[in-house]
């Protein structure tokens, strides 16, 4: 399902006045998680947490506990009846049984295993795949035949094709000599080129993306790039020698690695950022403890996260301090919950915080500074 404007609105202008709303997101990529029981733990993980957010929050409200259960018991049976992980990497589950609410966002884009307990769908994680996860086009061109592809979340939402024939000698009756010829077919491949110009940049105009892929003959790159609008110019991700009759699967396949690619290359800004204000000494928490202390005081502007970063802690269900230590909280002295990973609860309370949110995969730079990272607001 593609995630609109609408479709957020929709969910979070979902209320119950019967029992809460609980949100679930999974992680289920299959690069990762070979088999689908490998996703299990992690999925029990979540029931779990859930279980005891529902104690913490509704343990005292009988049909809304019974609803929490119920929605629990839903989310273990969508994902344990099995998925199609050829597409989907992340799973975005929102259920309120007590009102037969339940919708499933399928993303072709891993998330943060996450889930809440609340009055309202919790939607910011979904809001962050919107903000961080890139549209890109490709633009196939020989000297006849132009296809402007469009992708979203690593699938192909939209296509045209273009063709320009090019004069042949027997097209003139034979009259036309054969230089004339030959400086004819030139113009009209220029002409060609100039079309595909102008219906990718109307493909941008009509929906923006944010890098573009160019596959051509090494003889054409140059022209086709002269022809392109500078705005389009600027976004050429990658040039490819990919052809203009390639399956669509091929181009997906170069896409996604093109993708991939941009997507370490941000990561490692995000670090580098990270690491020059670690060197200034301002505008950054590394490791855990402090972290931590960053998102309690609120400082936090982004936070990276190596990918498979556990550790255990404690989270207080009063004020939602979370910390390494237990057992009293120390800013309301409620009795604090021992929690299995704290790492979890620092995401989860980062997205409250509207923070931004980048989990890096096999970043050195990142583990070397503690396996966590935040650019802190002031």
């Amino acid at each position: 399902m593609t995630i609109t404007d609408g479709l957020l609105r929709d969910l979070a202008g979902f209320t119950s006045e019967k029992a809460p709303v609980t949100s679930c997101y999974l992680d289920v990529d299959g690069r990762r998680f070979i088999r689908p029981q490998d996703v299990e733990p992690h999925l029990d993980d979540l029931l779990r947490r859930g279980r005891r957010r529902m104690a913490a929050t509704n343990g005292h409200d009988r049909g809304a506990a019974a609803s929490v259960e119920a929605d629990l018991r839903h989310i273990s049976d969508f994902v344990r009846g099995g998925l199609d992980r050829s597409t989907t990497r992340g799973l975005a589950m929102f259920s309120c049984s007590a009102d037969n609410f339940w919708q499933v966002v399928a993303l072709a884009v891993p998330v943060p295993n996450v889930i809440v307990v609340n009055a309202t769908p919790h939607i910011r994680v979904l809001e962050s795949v919107i903000e961080q996860y890139l549209r890109f086009a490709v633009l196939l061109v020989d000297r006849q035949r132009a296809r402007i592809l469009l992708f979203e979340q690593g699938q192909l939402v939209e296509q045209q094709e273009h063709f320009d024939r090019l004069p042949r000698h027997d097209d003139d009756g034979g009259q036309m000599r054969r230089d004339d010829l030959a400086g004819h077919a030139q113009a009209a491949a220029a002409h060609h080129l100039r079309r595909a110009a102008q219906a990718a940049f109307a493909a941008y105009q009509e929906q923006a993306f944010d890098h573009l892929i160019l596959g051509t003959p090494d003889a054409l790159g140059r022209e086709m790039e002269r022809e392109l609008h500078p705005w389009l110019r600027e976004r050429i991700a990658a040039r490819l020698s990919i052809p203009v009759g390639a399956r669509d699967d091929e181009i997906a396949q170069a896409a996604l690695e093109v993708e991939a690619g941009v997507e370490r290359a941000r990561e490692a800004a995000l670090v580098e950022r990270l690491r020059q204000a670690v060197g200034a000494g301002t505008g950054a928490a590394v490791g855990l403890p402090d972290v931590l202390a960053a998102l309690v005081a609120r400082r936090v502007e982004t936070l990276l996260v190596s990918e498979g970063f556990e550790a255990p802690g404690w989270r207080c269900r009063a004020c939602g301090h979370v910390g390494l230590r237990g057992r009293r909280c120390p800013l309301c002295t409620a009795e604090m919950d021992q929690v299995d990973d704290v790492v979890e609860e620092a995401v989860e309370e980062a997205l409250n915080q509207s923070c931004r949110l980048s989990i890096c995969r096999a970043n050195p730079d990142l583990d070397v500074l503690g396996r966590i990272g935040a650019v802190l607001r002031f």
